[in-house]
């Protein structure tokens, strides 16, 4: 057997990975804390939108060093990597939210809430 994927693997790859990042990104309830909005010196490339949310005016090459509209440098990095600290705001983020179906407990089981139950591996 070959380690490689063939042409079909390859493309099924790309169409599962397209639709686990269409499923990542709208998660995201344009809350503007990652943006610095809640600390009041957000990113000079936030806007507001006209219902009260917020949007990147560079989102598609958002990554790199930027400025705050008070002149502060940062670097605008993905999400997943900054996922487990915290930042102002952090509470307002939808991708920080706990996933309300499922409970693991301490013997490695994950139950949903109907209360079946899989072991975890």
């Amino acid at each position: 057997m070959s380690d490689q994927l063939d042409g079909n693997d390859d493309t099924r790859y790309t169409e599962i990975q397209a639709c686990l990042e269409k499923e990542w990104e709208a998660k995201c309830n344009r809350c503007g804390a990652c943006c610095g909005i809640t600390d009041g010196d957000p990113c000079e490339n936030l806007e507001t939108l006209p219902d009260h949310k917020y949007s990147c005016r560079i989102y598609e090459d958002r990554f790199g060093v930027h400025k705050t509209l008070g002149g502060r440098t940062f670097r605008c990095v993905p999400l997943r990597w900054i996922i487990n600290q915290q930042w102002p705001g952090d509470h307002l983020c939808a991708y920080k939210e706990k996933p309300q179906n499922f409970i693991i407990n301490s013997r490695e089981k994950t139950e949903d809430r109907t209360g079946s139950a899989d072991e975890g591996q």
